[in-house]
């Protein structure tokens, strides 16, 4: 009886580690669907980050400018912080705390304040105020965040909806401050940058599903939110404008960052905030995109523009029916006071001395000069009365 050759069984054993191999490969490329909102350094897009530099740069020349103007050397006869700095020293720490210049040269290079707006119709304040600086800790933390922020957004989202979201945030910043503006001159330089918050966190929240380390990320953008508007309660920097511009931000997130610059990584290993794990796909460029999202937030803000204009060309205070709201701009101490008195003092010159008595409160400090002008008077008798 002839021998019935048996088949190889290889076919079917083939077959079953094809499928097991396809399996495998899907099951890698699943680790593609979600990337880290914060990537590495080293995974990050390469591109020049140039208006981040330019911003940067355009502040650090205007704060500048803004020392040389103030000339403490000369306006307070040298009675200064940092005197080593000559023309560029600060005024003392009692007067501005934040190592900057003094009211009066805020105000003369550009600065909000009610008497301005409302009396001398310097509308043009409103597009000076968001690149100013109370001083220099308020500039190296404002640029500070910025570059941070800032490269990260630029990386992403590229230079152009950069620098409107920039530049829109910081003017509806400054016009909503001017709503709750006081005769004590502030800047409100951190309303573009609180505008680049805002619109990170919504990018964040548009995405939600396509991103990994979502709760690590909302931990550094309140971090970051927190140090800032704290810093806001300090004296001459504007709370209300960083509101302002948060507020824009955010919207204006929904309009413009639809897009962000994706590509093909190669698969890594997990655990880390600053990664990127994306393979570039169709179903992904779907999910960014929605035009009706994008129209109904372009509606919004267009009508939040508007209202904020027409309120501030009007000159509506609503510190006059909120008495509580100096308190979100302000921290009342020993050193400065949250009202919004108009300090009058009485001037009295005897040896080469001046003697300033407060109006309001009957409180007197002498100062060892007496050719000043009267800004700067002025000035004093604000320290005075506080």
């Amino acid at each position: 009886m002839a021998e019935v050759p048996t088949e190889p069984k290889t076919t079917q054993i083939d077959e079953i580690s094809h499928n097991l191999s396809f399996s495998t490969s899907n099951a890698a490329d699943s680790s593609w669907d979600k990337i880290s909102f914060f990537r590495h350094r080293s995974r990050q897009i390469k591109r020049d980050t140039w208006l981040v530099s330019v911003f940067v740069l355009l502040q650090i020349v205007l704060f500048a400018v803004t020392m040389g103007v103030n000339d403490c050397s000369r306006n307070s006869h040298g009675h200064c912080a940092a005197k080593l700095l000559g023309r560029f020293s600060f005024q003392p720490l009692s007067e501005n705390p934040m190592l900057g210049p003094s009211a009066s040269t805020l105000e003369h290079v550009g600065g909000l304040s009610w008497n301005t707006l409302t009396e001398n119709h310097e509308i043009w304040r409103i597009l000076t105020s968001p690149w100013l600086h109370s001083g220099l800790f308020h500039l190296f933390i404002n640029l500070g965040s910025l570059i941070f922020v800032g490269i990260y957004m630029e990386q992403q989202f590229g230079p152009l909806r950069i620098a409107i979201i920039y530049f829109l945030s910081g003017s509806v910043g400054s016009l909503f401050a001017a709503l709750f503006v006081r005769n004590i001159p502030s800047v409100s330089s951190g309303a573009a940058f609180f505008g680049l918050i805002g619109a990170m966190l919504s990018a964040l929240a548009k995405n939600w599903n396509l991103y990994t380390g979502k709760i690590s990320a909302l931990v550094i953008i309140f971090t970051i939110f927190t140090v800032n508007f704290l810093i806001g309660f300090l004296p001459f920097i504007d709370n209300f404008a960083n509101i302002g511009g948060f507020i824009s931000g955010f919207i204006l997130g929904f309009v413009l960052l639809f897009t962000p610059q994706l590509r093909q990584m190669p698969p890594s290993h997990k655990g880390k905030l600053f990664e990127d794990d994306m393979k570039r796909s169709t179903r992904l460029k779907e999910q960014f995109d929605r035009p009706v999202l994008r129209i109904i937030s372009l509606v919004v803000f267009c009508g939040m523009l508007a209202g904020v204009l027409l309120a501030a060309c009007w000159g509506i205070n609503l510190n006059r029916h909120c008495h509580w709201c100096r308190y979100v701009d302000c921290v009342p101490t020993k050193k400065w006071s949250c009202s919004d008195m108009t300090t009058s003092c009485e001037a009295m010159v005897s040896d080469a001395q001046l003697t300033l008595t407060c109006m309001a409160n009957g409180k007197f400090r002498i100062f060892p000069y007496t050719n000043i002008s009267q800004a700067r008077t002025q000035d004093l008798c604000t320290l005075v009365c506080s």
